[in-house]
């Protein structure tokens, strides 16, 4: 694929060490490590907050307000493809490394990423999936978020950010993306299980999507299960034994190849990371999720108990 490589080095370090790099810290980890630096290991967090026009929730304007000292802000929509028709699709290797670059972002690099939501995370999972998929491996997710963070009491600043540039290489994995035709191939040979991480009125066609001109429904033969059901009340990630029976109850196999979905690929990473958390880190994403789904899709390919696809 033309342009997946930005930096041919690091590859090898990347695979070298097959042992999974933790997915979750805890607010107490990352409050010592910014109190006592690690020798060796430079430490970036990185506010990853976005929501849906609906919210009218400014992030970046809440990331000047008020983040965990240290953090740069980064911007889901701005590092992307913004040729493509649907929404905040993967950019290229290059455009990758470039944005990690001017975030503080170096190939030793320990990224700890979290975001401002009511839920604990909801788009952070996005950026850690991201990482990874061009070869960064390590890179963990606030356990809770900036919810947990401010109820622990713990500092906070203000103000734009102003991090050290850095040197990063990015080189895409493809194994860590499907694209259209991989899930429409899917619907006859059944090669993989596809999970949908939305809302379950807006899997079944009952409630609206948000992004206009979009029905709700889902794609012939996914299983639903909603990015929430992975947080407990408190916004924390459930253990991974809770989440082993979360898959079960919902005849998702682990042992099988997965694939996740969801709106516009964001909360379908809640998916992926749940099931790393059981030990599979190979989930990839459907990058364009429900909203390439619909505007491609043929009528019957559109499974809703709304109004579906009529045209």
């Amino acid at each position: 694929m033309p342009g997946m490589e930005a930096c041919s080095s690091s590859v090898a370090v990347t695979m070298a060490s097959q042992q999974l790099f933790r997915a979750l810290v805890s607010a107490q980890w990352v409050a010592e490590a910014l109190r006592a630096p690690l020798a060796g290991q430079p430490l970036q967090l990185l506010d990853a907050s976005w929501y849906l026009p609906k919210l009218g929730r400014d992030a970046r304007c809440e990331f000047e307000e008020r983040h965990i000292p240290g953090a740069a802000f980064f911007d889901i929509d701005q590092c992307s493809d913004r040729t493509s028709p649907y929404d905040h699709m993967l950019p290229s290797a290059a455009d990758f490394a470039e944005y990690a670059s001017r975030l503080g972002v170096g190939a030793g690099t320990h990224v700890v990423i979290y975001d401002a939501s009511d839920q604990g995370l909801y788009s952070a999972p996005r950026v850690w999936w991201m990482f990874r998929a061009f070869g960064h491996r390590t890179v963990s997710l606030l356990n809770g978020g900036l919810r947990h963070w401010l109820r622990q009491g713990l500092p906070l600043s203000s103000g734009k950010s102003h991090p050290a540039p850095a040197v990063f290489c990015a080189v895409l994995d493809p194994a860590f993306i499907k694209t259209y035709d991989d899930i429409r191939e899917n619907l006859e040979s059944r090669r993989f299980q596809v999970v949908d991480a939305r809302a379950a009125g807006r899997f079944r066609g009952t409630e609206p999507e948000p992004r206009d001109g979009i029905e709700p429904g889902h794609i012939p033969g996914t299983v639903n299960i909603p990015f929430t059901e992975f947080l407990t009340e408190e916004g924390l990630e459930k253990s991974p034994e809770e989440i082993h029976q979360l898959f079960k109850d919902k005849k998702v196999d682990l042992s099988q190849p997965l694939v996740a979905t969801c709106g516009s690929g964001v909360t379908a990473c809640h998916v992926a990371l749940g099931a790393y958390l059981c030990g599979k880190p190979d989930v990839p994403i459907y990058d364009g999720s429900w909203v390439e789904w619909y505007m491609r899709a043929r009528p019957e390919e559109v499974i809703s108990e709304g109004r579906g696809k009529t045209h």
